[in-house]
């Protein structure tokens, strides 16, 4: 193929041909050469490929299943081993979470994640069994806690885990109408379950709202960490299965993404990754929206999203509360609060805070949730929240 007759869609077609991810960057290597332009056009659309399929790559259905193998399908009604599947509570790209009921030694309630059938390949099993490793490895009243694991008769693993009964941390805090303190108090709650994931070594890598549920204990709400589905160990190995990110791929959301985890480059994420989320979190407890306001990111490229998530500064969230216009009453309302006394509350020291945590450069950024929750970085807060000063 001469250079002047390349193209982005032909070389697309032939990058999807090659067997791994190995081969195919040794192809763009060779064809694209210098062509910068070429080869971000030609990555771009692998990404949106990949995206399409899911994080993971698509599986090949496995040949043993067939029409008569449906009836394997597990369902509400079935029992494995010891749990009784009761009903679906939520569905992924490779798995399916049922609330079960476990029939023995004592009974009770809990979430059970299992890899859907056809989707037991390789990779996608890898992936599993670290999620699965990483919940062992943490014992946290606000993480969701692993009880047991097995396989089924088909040989699919699934998971057991507390069952988390309630709805994200925004939807609690807006539902409840909650105040800024409210808020911040179930915020550091979160900070210390991502400092013992961390301490453990364990980096969660996709913490967001819908990561985080709160649910109710003796009246009270707790937060509770779930979906360790994309975490990264450290100093040990999660699973002995192969695991590796497929080639230019983003894994994560990218509204809470941190610039190094955005940038799918040699650079390898740390514990301060889950820092820059924990800030994401923060400045929407405190403003209603994300630093890089969702319907943005969702109309832009792949190229364009890591543009945005590496190179804009987002306004400061006094700032951005400012330019909500109409809106701010509403926010400030649902935190029972005027918009002038919510500002005048989050600027200053929460600002600072909030941004500190969305640095570009991680070296900026708290090194530990410790750090960001700490006496010494909660003094803001201890106006709006009694008894802050006790770690």
């Amino acid at each position: 193929m001469k250079p002047e007759s390349l193209d982005a869609k032909s070389v697309f077609a032939e990058a999807l041909e090659k067997p791994d991810a190995e081969e195919r960057a040794v192809y763009l290597d060779r064809v694209c050469g210098k062509d910068t332009a070429l080869r971000s056009e030609v990555e771009s659309l692998l990404i949106s490929y990949d995206q399409a399929e899911g994080f993971l790559p698509s599986p090949d259905l496995n040949q043993a299943v067939t029409l008569d193998s449906a009836a394997l399908v597990e369902g509400p009604g079935t029992v494995m081993v010891r749990y009784k599947l009761l009903e679906k509570i939520g569905e992924g790209g490779m798995a399916v979470v049922y609330m079960a009921e476990q029939q023995e030694p004592i009974r009770r309630k809990v979430a059970l994640k299992i890899i859907k059938l056809g989707m037991d390949t390789r990779q996608i099993i890898a992936r599993f069994e670290a999620e699965r490793q990483a919940l062992a490895l943490l014992d946290h009243p606000n993480i969701a806690k692993v009880f047991d694991a097995g396989a089924t008769e088909t040989g699919r693993p699934y998971f057991v885990m507390e069952l988390v009964r309630g709805v994200t941390l925004t939807e609690y805090c807006d539902q409840n109408r909650l105040d800024t303190r409210q808020r911040l108090g179930l915020f550091v709650q979160v900070c210390r379950a991502v400092q013992h994931a961390h301490h453990k070594g364990i980096i969660h890598r996709d913490l967001k709202p819908s990561n985080v549920m709160v649910t109710m204990h003796d009246d009270k709400p707790v937060p509770k960490v779930i979906d360790f589905g994309i975490a990264k160990a450290t100093n040990q190995r999660l699973t002995e299965k192969t695991l590796f990110t497929r080639y230019a791929q983003m894994i994560g959301t990218p509204a809470y993404m941190s610039p190094e985890q955005a940038q799918m480059s040699g650079l390898d994420v740390d514990t301060r990754t889950d820092i820059y989320s924990l800030g994401v979190l923060l400045y929407e407890l405190l403003t209603g929206t994300t630093p890089s306001e969702s319907h943005t990111l969702q109309q832009a490229g792949y190229a364009e999203i890591e543009r945005i998530i590496r190179e804009t500064d987002p306004p400061r969230p006094s700032t951005r509360l400012r330019n909500l216009g109409q809106h701010l009453t509403d926010v400030a309302q649902g935190r029972h609060t005027s918009g002038d006394a919510l500002r005048k509350l989050i600027r200053g020291d929460l600002d600072c805070i909030a941004m500190k945590c969305l640095e570009k450069d991680r070296a900026r950024r708290y090194e530990t949730a410790h750090g960001l929750a700490s006496p010494q970085r909660r003094s803001s807060f201890n106006n709006e929240i009694p008894g802050m000063s006790k770690a």
